[in-house]
């Protein structure tokens, strides 16, 4: 397999978890699963909650597709890497950014972290907008502060 043809399957696979994601976090963890999903929502300060669970859910994909797919370097490894890759972009954003679950990147700024954390701080708040997504918010958000960020360049 080609290099570029192994990337486009690393990327390709990366944005279609962020669907993945969107998915399963309405239907499935503010569906059927919130049992395991309400203590991420109504937070006690425990280091860990039962939402924890689901990075495991989500990694066995990711575990078994670069498992298989390893002697060959195959399709499978790279889908499987691509899965990986969205899930660590997610810890990092969500877990580590947004919610301080490991204290660091808290000073990191810019448009983009700004609409993303916004959107997903509105899903936890009484302002539900109905934004399941995890790296990619509505477009409503980036709107919101590409606005208010222009302001205040002007003022």
């Amino acid at each position: 397999m080609t290099w570029y043809f192994a990337i486009l399957i690393i990327i390709g696979a990366f944005f279609f978890m962020e669907f993945v994601a969107w998915f399963t976090h309405k239907y499935v963890m503010h569906g059927f699963l919130w049992v395991l999903h309400r203590d991420h929502h109504h937070r006690d300060g425990r280091k860990w909650e039962w939402n924890d669970v689901f990075a495991v859910i989500f990694a066995i994909p990711s575990i078994v597709l670069i498992w298989v797919g390893w002697p060959a370097f195959d399709y499978r490894f790279w889908l499987g890497v691509g899965i990986f890759l969205y899930g660590f972009a997610y810890f990092m954003f969500h877990d580590v950014y947004v919610h301080q679950r490991v204290k660091m990147l808290g000073g990191l700024r810019n448009r983009y972290l700004d609409a993303t954390v916004k959107a997903h701080l509105d899903h936890h708040g009484p302002k539900f907008y109905g934004n399941y997504g995890f790296l990619i918010a509505p477009f409503a958000y980036y709107k919101e502060v590409f606005t208010k960020s222009r302001k205040t360049q002007k003022a």
